[in-house]
């Protein structure tokens, strides 16, 4: 094909792919085709060592390469040629290669229905590969979801039919599912059990920095390293659940939320007189406003940003927060829909802790329906679908919300019910995990399928940890799940004809006919 061609996320060009010399996420052309090189090159390490004893070394290139590909992770060339020389560096441990490196233009250019298949894999595999990252990070891993990469990667570069490919398009989702678990009990075991927590959108007067993306380790590094140093900490984004953890919030120095989603960061970053770390995606293509402003660490990379290595020394950090000083006054700032606080923490923990009043509230009526409304935000328009749903739900339904798709409505005040919130942010998008738990212990209370429950979930999508998060739901066999604000377009009309007939997934319309629909079910 010799040119760019991607199609892995919710924004892409006319809903069929990015072509030109620069995506809509900010992806130049040259680095697009380094990210296929770089797939390539990981698909024939996982060839080579499938079926074998890769080791720990293996694994982690796997597991890093696949993270860097990404949506909004990583822009810089010369980084991805780094992985790509670590991948050739992994398989040269291997006195000969089993197969040559995979060139991507094979699977970009092969039958529609084989590249939809093969693309629900690999970008399964690629949001499987984050979550694995962040539990590595913290000293956990599985062999199972390991070797899950391997053979998911030879798949994708092998030979096969619909048939063959259907069962591992959901393998991908039980395994995801799995490495789900294994970052809930890696957070969990590390900081404590989430707690509910209100946490403010204010901005104190004095120097800051402000956080974002998923990775609690370096949150946890960089509080270790402002302590004493008059410097508040901000979470943004995806790292807003972080606050909900107990041995996190022993920092008196994590004060509160610093803006609303990913999306929005250009405005929201703009002149902002503190400098921004960015631990993971999603980080957008740098404005000059805030250009000296932007730290990246991880696998998260930006050409000509200030990078902290693996020694994790946040020192440019700190003296950059030092040097800007902050806002003279405290800055008071609100939600999309003008709230100035917002709540977190209702993990599987908390939530079934309260299991006993829920299930009352669901036999008294007081509880009508349970509303799982969530996923990634984006800048599409339309995802005022999400804000407009929750408002119209039911006043007795509950709203259980996850990722960074809540900020359309988590400043919303919607009440309660028997003491506990309408609200209840589960945390980041692998925190679906909580969700399942939560869904199957309302199942076994009440003597019934998930199916059964009244229970409907409404997915938004933007990138591929909302991919192997759907994958996980559907190789649970849970059905009728809505999804927006568009179908991905790398499902050709063969298999979302197979999704919705043995799934019964529906794309979304309007809030009111959907909740009418669901209602009516």
């Amino acid at each position: 094909m010799g040119n760019m061609f991607c199609f892995q996320c919710e924004q892409t060009a006319g809903c069929s792919g990015c072509t030109g010399a620069q995506g809509v996420c900010g992806k130049k052309e040259d680095t697009a085709l380094l990210q296929d090189e770089l797939t390539g090159a990981l698909i024939g390490l996982a060839r080579d060592f499938y079926g074998r004893d890769h080791g720990a070394s293996a694994d982690r290139v796997i597991i890093e390469g696949l993270f860097t590909t990404i949506t909004n992770v990583n822009f810089d060339n010369e980084d991805i040629r780094r992985r790509i020389d670590a991948v050739r560096a992994e398989r040269s441990r291997l006195t000969a290669a089993v197969a040559g490196e995979y060139d991507m233009n094979r699977l970009w250019r092969d039958d529609e229905d084989i590249r939809s298949l093969k693309s629900l894999i690999l970008f399964g595999l690629r949001g499987m590969a984050a979550y694995a990252y962040h539990a590595l990070v913290l000293g956990y891993t599985d062999g199972e979801v390991n070797d899950f990469f391997y053979k998911g990667l030879a798949v994708v570069g092998g030979t096969f039919g619909m048939d063959e490919l259907l069962p591992v398009v959901m393998e991908t989702g039980k395994v995801n599912l799995k490495c789900m678990e294994l970052l809930d009990r890696a957070n969990t075991e590390t900081y404590g059990s989430p707690v509910p927590v209100t946490v403010p959108l204010t901005i104190e007067k004095g120097p800051f920095i402000v956080i974002s993306g998923h990775d609690l380790r370096d949150l946890q590094l960089l509080l270790e390293q402002t302590k004493g140093r008059g410097i508040n900490v901000y979470t943004h984004g995806e790292m807003l659940p972080a606050h909900a953890y107990p041995k996190l919030k022993e920092y008196p120095q994590l004060k509160g939320n610093f803006g609303t989603a990913w999306q929005n960061q250009q405005k929201e970053f703009k002149d902002i007189p503190a400098p921004v770390l960015f631990t993971t995606n999603c980080l957008m293509p740098v404005k000059d406003s805030y250009r000296d402003r932007v730290f990246t660490t991880e696998v998260v990379a930006y050409p000509d940003m200030v990078h902290i290595d693996e020694e994790k020394d946040f020192t440019p950090v700190i003296e950059k927060a030092l040097e800007l000083g902050g806002y003279a006054e405290d800055r008071v700032m609100t939600g999309i829909n003008g709230g100035t606080q917002v709540t977190t923490g209702f993990a599987h923990g908390a939530v079934l802790g309260a299991a006993d009043k829920v299930v009352e509230a669901v036999k008294s009526g007081a509880i009508s329906h349970f509303f799982l409304v969530g996923g990634c935000d984006g800048a599409k328009p339309g995802r005022n679908y999400y804000t407009e749903f929750v408002k119209q739900a039911p006043k007795d339904s509950m709203i259980l919300t996850l990722a960074c798709g809540k900020y359309r409505f988590n400043d919303l005040d919607l009440g309660s019910i028997g003491g506990l919130p309408r609200i209840m942010d589960m945390g980041q998008c692998n925190d679906a995990y909580s969700a399942v738990r939560v869904a199957s212990a309302l199942a076994e209370a009440f003597g019934c399928g998930v199916n059964d429950l009244p229970l409907s979930i409404v997915l938004s999508w933007y990138e591929q940890k909302a991919v192997c998060v759907l994958l996980s739901l559907l190789s649970l066999g849970i059905k009728n799940i809505y999804i927006g604000p568009t179908l991905p377009a790398f499902l050709s009309q063969n298999v979302l004809n197979v999704l919705v007939e043995q799934f019964g997934i529906s794309p979304i319309s309007t809030p009111e006919e959907d909740l009418k629909k669901i209602l009516n079910r």
